[in-house]
This record gives structure tokens, C-alpha cells and sequence, in this order.
């Protein structure tokens, strides 16, 4: 899993993504202060890890994580290779899915690229390099099969036919993400293109302190146009984060939290919604020596999260023994679960749920 940070120059990615990671990501009053993109892994936060891990004390409780990159900032033109906009662009196309930042703040100590603060004006430039960049993408692929198309050889003219279906959206100022295709279409088609806009989108408004716990006029904006598209929309002010960041001790945070009227920090609400918004979930094997959260997509099958742990699991899988969290939190050990008759035996085909606690029988 891996998610990339992007938005115009000084708009707060890298302390956003020095906050998240504890890295130390270069963070300057300037544009393309970032060149190339930090890597930082980040645990996902799960409070039902610390209730396995207080029911059966293992020896090490390991996280799932996500892979977080802080892309250097774009600008108008990078389509075209503006401030060493190609390379972005190919940052971009490594990750699974794109964090958003937009400024929606007002500060004169710290420079805009473009001048004001207009949070619309921000995500529309963003949106047209990233088609531009696309559309040249279908062009090139169109270009590349149009002899195939001329032979009649049916499958070059569906893929034709969709290519240019893309293109007409993209000109018409559509992300992909958005379009209708059928699944047979997108797998065949579509997804080995790795278009820019295909990949999900969390916006992330980046607030100021008073804004942090309500939003303000620009986030209410952004948020309209937002609702249009059906996508996932986050509210933090980046130097709460940073004071946060700076604080020792979970209690000193959660009374600073308290002072702001917050509940959570905004780093907790962006991980969260960065794992739901890849539709991802999680399962638990759960032990003396060890707890562990995995990760795997929503509708994934037991077989499939045998083969997270181990290719071996997935060969030899005999099958899943499972246990639905709210049992295990209920009935506190693995043997009063047993003798409650809530622990069920599953076959590969079984869909796994969140949250569930797994132990894989397999045979080599």
C-alpha cells in the first residue's frame, strides 16, 4: 500500500508527512523545497490491537502499516515538464493512491505560488496537469494499436474504442476515476495504464488552528465541488500536527487535543480515511509470542489472507480457524471462545470481515 502526498508548492506536505512519519522531511518557506520523495512507513492506528494485546500479553504486537511519499510540489505546466514536473508525475504513477493537500488558510508570512489563496483555483491545477499528463498517455496508446485497428482484429478495436472514450472525458476536464467501465473493461484495459487520474483521491484541507475543529468558508467550498465527485474530503490545520508531533507523552496529547475540542488528531483521521479510501481492511493472527494486524483488500477470501502471511498457507491451506473480534473482546481467551462454540472452522472461499482473529491450519 502505498500513497503519495501531492499539491501546489507551500501548502504543507512535508510537515504533514514529517508529522505522520516523525522523518524529518525538508520543510521550507519556498517552492520545491522537496526534490526527490521522502518515503516514511506509517502504522495504522487500531485500538482493537491494544485490546488483544491487554487479553493476551505476546511478546510483540506489530501494526499494519501503509507506505506514505512526499511528492515535491507541482505546478501549472508540469505536464510539460515544468519545475521538474515529468519526474513528479512519474512519483505519482508509483502509488496506489493520492493525498490531496489543498491550503485553506489565510497567512501573509507564508508565500502562495500563485499569489492569493484559492483552494478551487489549487485543486483544478493539480487536476489539469494530471490529465494533460493522462490524455498524452492515451494518445501514445491509440498511436501505438491503430495498425491493429485497421487489420479489424476485434479486441484492438474495443480497446480503441474505450481509449478514445477516455479521451473525449479527459478533454472534457473528467478524471478517470470517474468514468463507467466494466470490470472486464478495467482490468483488460484500463488499470495497465496507470493513468494519473484513475488513482483514488482523499483531499486533505489544510486549516488553521481556529478552523481545526469546524472547517472554515474555504473547506465549505472545496467541499461542494467535492460531493460532485463523490470523493473523500478531510479537514486538519498541518501546525497542530507539528505541536502534537513535538509532545512526549500519549496523555500530553490527548490534553492538548482536549484544549482544542478535538478528539483525535488530524494524523489519526488521514491514515484512517487513507486505508478506507484504498478499501482496504484488517485480519489478526493472535498468539503469545505475537499480535499482528494484516492488511488485505474488502471481499478478500481466507485463501487470500493466507497468502499475506505465507505463500505456503495459500498452497497447502487446509483451512481457517476463526474468531469475529467482538468475541474474542467478549470471551477474553481463545479457550472460553472454544467452549462457547464461537470459534468457526472456514474454507478458502470464506470472505474474511474486519476484524476478524484468523489461525490458518495448511499442510506442505
Amino acid at each position: 500500500m502505498k500513497a503519495g502526498i501531492v499539491g501546489l508548492p507551500n501548502v504543507g506536505k512535508s510537515t504533514l508527512f514529517n508529522c505522520l512519519t516523525n522523518a524529518k522531511a525538508q520543510s521550507a518557506n519556498f517552492p520545491f523545497c522537496t526534490i526527490e520523495p521522502n518515503i516514511g512507513i506509517v502504522n495504522i492506528p487500531d485500538k482493537r490491537l491494544e485490546i488483544l494485546q491487554s487479553l493476551i500479553n505476546p511478546e510483540k504486537v506489530i501494526p499494519a502499516t501503509i507506505e506514505i511519499l512526499d511528492i515535491a510540489g507541482l505546478v501549472k505546466g508540469a505536464s510539460k515538464g515544468e519545475g521538474l514536473g515529468n519526474q513528479f508525475l512519474a512519483n505519482i504513477r508509483e502509488t496506489d493512491a493520492i493525498i490531496h493537500v489543498l491550503r485553506c488558510f489565510d497567512d501573509d508570512n507564508i508565500i502562495h505560488v500563485d499569489g492569493s489563496i484559492d483552494p478551487i483555483r489549487d485543486k483544478e491545477i493539480i487536476d489539469t496537469e494530471l490529465q494533460l499528463k493522462d490524455l498524452e498517455t492515451i494518445e501514445k496508446k491509440i498511436d501505438r494499436i491503430k495498425r491493429v485497428v485497421q487489420t479489424g482484429e476485434k479486441s484492438a478495436i474495443k480497446e480503441n474504442d474505450l481509449l478514445n472514450k477516455i479521451k473525449s472525458s479527459i478533454e472534457e476536464s473528467k478524471n478517470v476515476r470517474y468514468l463507467n467501465f466494466s470490470k472486464d473493461e478495467y482490468i483488460e484495459f484500463v488499470k495497465p495504464l496507470h493513468l494519473l487520474t484513475d488513482k483514488p483521491v482523499l483531499y486533505v484541507c489544510n486549516v488553521d488552528e481556529i478552523s481545526a475543529s469546524k472547517g472554515n468558508d474555504y473547506v465549505n467550498e472545496i467541499c461542494d465541488i467535492v460531493i460532485k465527485e463523490s470523493a473523500n474530503l478531510i479537514y486538519l490545520s498541518v501546525n497542530i500536527e507539528a505541536e502534537i508531533n513535538q509532545l512526549e507523552s500519549i496523555d500530553e496529547r490527548k490534553l492538548f487535543l482536549n484544549d482544542l475540542g478535538l478528539s483525535e488528531s488530524g494524523g489519526f483521521k488521514l491514515i484512517q480515511a487513507t486505508y478506507e479510501l484504498l478499501k482496504r481492511q484488517t485480519f489478526f493472527t493472535a498468539g503469545k509470542k505475537e499480535v499482528r494486524a494484516w492488511t488485505i483488500t474488502i471481499g478478500d477470501k481466507a485463501l487470500k489472507a493466507a497468502s499475506v502471511i505465507h505463500t505456503d498457507f495459500e498452497k497447502g491451506f487446509i483451512c481457517a480457524e476463526v474468531i469475529g473480534f467482538s468475541d474474542f473482546q467478549n470471551y477474553e481467551s481463545e479457550i472460553n471462545i472454544r467452549e462457547a462454540g464461537k470459534m468457526k472452522i472456514e474454507g478458502k472461499e470464506y470472505v474474511v470481515k474486519d476484524g476478524d482473529v484468523m489461525h490458518f491450519r495448511f499442510n506442505i
